[in-house]
């Protein structure tokens, strides 16, 4: 690859980590990080850099295995209920004590029946060495204890404490320098102007690193100037074992850290057939391994989890740690573009016998899908996408236990359903409320299809006049044993800037030109409402700019308009208020959840349930806005 070519290549992820493996050997890069000599009682998390030999036994003598007192097994010989056993010969012992000497059995105090003079009544025969923990029943002198290249936990450092070894020859932690770059980028807690970008990713990644047991050391952000990155990267690599270039790894016209590389030392691979993170850069500078990390905060932590956490684990000679492991189904059809391995971050919960997995939004942007990932599955790259309700392997990013007690909610979006989520967890840490926004008609299919436990939908059938009852008959049948309980109702209308400039007064204000309108995506209960209130007044949707523009959730609706990139969007007056935004009322419209009934009265539900009647609760909802609680906890089928 010429080190001027701005494209990048697709190599699949085991050919990249080949190459770079190479490189590195090429380039005289050490297999593994110094050693050090550490006390026993620093030695938690690091890895043994020797074998550890025990250099004594333990216990070191023959001693008691429980509170009791200690015999010799011959004198019990005969003894039983009809024909018990007088003892004078006998001492007290507890546990730990050393075995008196001339005796080799231990009777459980319990089970000791004294007499009045002083003697032992024994009812039952022991055999020798009865409740006595052996010399070197735990660890015998010149055993092997640990072998190198093992992790250190707390029971391991008090196993070698124990076996009289007092320190250890462990790897030092590896050094993860990590370079900031790019002119927009601008440090944590700095105001920002149009088109900065605040440092995340240089807070993930040394955060990231020392989760994995390295040290991190972050510089100052480089701008984007070829010979001051290249400055910057040389200068870490004279101190690190292995360095992190962030941002600038694409093909875009200020990405220089493939060319960077390669000028200052090898560049071995530039772009992974993985999504996301496929511009990543791997080289090396000197002896010292390089990533190219991409910019988007998805990408980057993917990149780390990929190719930089194995490689620390190598310097450090100990075996990569590997995330648990579970079988799931898809909540929803899951599209990927053949020729790239797809990672994707999912929300999971226990519906029924079977453990669900949802989508999180995609982008590589979208830090918030790591904040809220549960487990992370891979598209592999013959494959494209997974039909909903498809079997996947997931990568546990939570345990079982966590994942057995989260309420799954599919449907709508509404702001009550993250306030309830907050209030449960802070009620009870092991419940979770996770909510995945599709629309209220996805959320209807999945319960259908057993993927979830509760629907949010405020479908409106324009036949009808009615909401949520119509669709439940339509798509689940007029005999399914479903419960529909009234969440809330809310204030649906049109969410404008400020002091509403454009002067809109209502759905007829949406054909005027110039008027920029953002929609929600299909199936959404907003937009079947806006649907509606179009045809009662006779306007083609097509004549409303903007229509085909989507957004899955009431706040990014709001949030583009607040932004600029669009004039007007349909959404609830909580998202208006959240975003400082004017409010042109259209509709009050009720919200429902759908449940089977088999999980109404369940115990997992049941904090749900209790939080709906809690009057705190319903006033933090109305607090809110546009909300009324009228009817919540009601159920109106």
């Amino acid at each position: 690859m010429s080190p001027e070519s701005p494209f990048v290549s697709d190599v699949p992820a085991a050919e990249a980590l080949a190459a770079w493996r190479e490189a590195r050997a090429a380039a005289g890069c050490p297999a593994r990080v110094g050693t050090l000599r550490v006390p026993v009682g620093s030695v938690m998390g690091r890895v043994s850099a020797e074998p550890v030999w025990a250099r004594r036994s333990s216990p070191a003598f023959d001693s008691a295995g429980m509170d009791g007192i200690a015999v010799r097994a011959a004198d019990t010989v005969g003894a039983s209920e009809t024909t018990p056993v007088l003892l004078a010969d006998f001492e007290v012992v507890d546990t730990g004590d050393p075995l008196p000497a001339g005796y080799d059995a231990v009777v459980m105090r319990e089970q000791v029946h004294r007499t009045g003079d002083g003697k032992a009544e024994l009812r039952a025969a022991v055999p020798p060495y009865q409740h006595v923990r052996s010399i070197g029943e735990d660890i015998s002198a010149a055993e092997l204890l640990l072998p190198e290249g093992h992790r250190l936990r707390p029971v391991d450092a008090a196993a070698c404490a124990a076996a009289g070894v007092t320190e250890l020859a462990v790897r030092r932690a590896p050094v993860v320098a990590i370079v900031p770059t790019g002119d927009e980028i601008r440090p944590i807690g700095a105001d920002l102007g149009p088109g900065d970008i605040l440092d995340t990713n240089s807070l993930m990644l040394a955060a990231q690193a020392r989760e994995a047991g390295c040290e991190s050391r972050v510089g100052e952000i480089v701008p984007d100037d070829p010979a001051a990155i290249t400055a910057a990267l040389r200068a870490a690599a004279g101190e690190a074992d292995l360095v992190l270039l962030v941002a600038g790894s694409s093909a875009g016209r200020d990405d220089y850290t493939a060319r960077v590389v390669a000028g200052a030392g090898t560049l071995a691979v530039h772009g992974v057939a993985v999504r996301p993170g496929h511009p990543v850069v791997l080289g090396t500078v000197g002896t010292t391994p390089v990533v190219g990390v991409p910019g988007y905060p998805v990408s980057a932590a993917l990149t780390f989890d990929i190719f930089v956490a194995p490689v620390l684990a190598e310097l450090e000679g100990a075996a990569p740690r590997e995330r648990p492991a579970a079988t799931a189904r898809l909540a929803r059809k899951l599209p990927s573009a053949i020729g790239m391995d797809d990672w994707v971050r999912v929300r999971l919960g226990r519906v029924g016998d079977q453990v669900v997995a949802t989508p999180l939004p995609r982008g590589a942007g979208v830090l918030t899908s790591l904040v809220r990932a549960d487990g992370l599955l891979v598209v592999p790259s013959g494959v494209e996408g997974r039909h909903a309700g498809a079997e996947v392997a997931v990568e546990l990013l939570r345990g079982l236990g966590e994942i057995d007690r989260t309420i799954v909610v599919i449907g709508s979006h509404d702001l009550v359903l993250d306030l309830a989520a907050s209030a449960l967890r802070a009620a009870d840490p092991l419940i979770t409320l996770a909510s995945s926004n599709v629309g209220s008609l996805g959320g209807l299919v999945a319960l259908r299809d057993g993927l979830c436990h509760l629907a949010g939908s405020h479908l409106l059938d324009p036949a009808t006049g009615e909401y949520t009852l119509p669709y439940v008959d339509r798509l689940l049948g007029v005999d399914a044993d479903v419960a529909v309980v009234r969440l809330v109702h809310r204030d649906q209308g049109l969410i404008v800037a400020p002091g509403n400039p454009l002067g809109l007064t209502g759905i007829g204000s949406l054909t005027r030109p110039g008027v920029r309108y953002v929609n929600r995506q299909r199936g959404a209960g907003t937009r079947a409402l806006l649907d509606h209130e179009l045809a009662g007044g006779g306007i083609d949707p097509t004549g409303v700019a903007g229509y085909q523009r989507e957004e899955h959730t009431h706040l990014a609706v709001a949030a583009a308009v607040a932004a600029g990139s669009a004039d007007v969007g349909m959404g609830i007056l909580a998202a208006a208020r959240a975003f400082g935004l004017d409010f042109v009322p259209v509709a009050q419209e009720p919200y429902d959840l759908v449940v089977r009934t088999d999980e109404l009265a369940g115990p997992l539900l049941a904090p749900l349930w209790t939080l709906l009647d809690r009057e705190d609760f319903r006033a933090g909802v109305e607090a809110l806005g546009g909300y009324s609680c009228r009817e919540t906890g009601r159920r109106v089928r």
